[in-house]
């Protein structure tokens, strides 16, 4: 079970989760984040959730939830540390995630997936929205979720 946290930004916990979206997300791709991306990111919320492993935290996985409107919040950058990917992780970032953007009043979750993503999104209850697209330079989704 993780113990989440809402981290600030440019803080550590937000440097190390910026290491992992790069390690699992931009790396990868050959891609890496610009500081002007970085600076766009100052008004979102950030989730990590943090395993304990021999009395040390670490970072196990982690999201960001950026408002769109008063009732959809958007779900960016779910990263899940390679060394614990297929334990459950993912699934327990997204349930704390839903349960956040539900909780500050958010009716609607939405989200680009990449492509090889959406069998597990779908599993959590999501809805591919429209065609398939290009972003990053790989294929995606949209996908939403009623939250009420």
């Amino acid at each position: 079970m993780l113990n989440f946290r809402i981290i600030e930004y440019g803080s550590c916990d937000y440097h190390t989760m910026t290491d992992l979206r790069n390690e699992v997300l931009r790396k990868p791709l050959g891609l890496t984040f610009s500081a002007e991306q970085l600076q766009k990111e100052m008004n979102d919320i950030f989730i990590a959730g943090f395993t304990q492993h021999n009395g040390q935290e670490a970072l196990a996985g982690c999201c960001i939830l950026t408002p769109v409107n008063e009732n959809t919040v958007q779900l960016r950058q779910m990263a899940v540390s390679p060394s614990l990917q297929g334990k459950g992780i993912g699934r327990e970032v997204v349930a704390f995630a839903e349960q956040y953007a539900h909780s500050n009043g958010f009716d609607e979750l939405t989200m680009h997936a990449r492509k090889e993503a959406t069998g597990f999104y779908l599993k959590l209850g999501y809805e591919i929205c429209g065609e398939e697209f290009t972003e990053v330079g790989i294929p995606h989704y949209e996908m939403r979720k009623n939250l009420k």
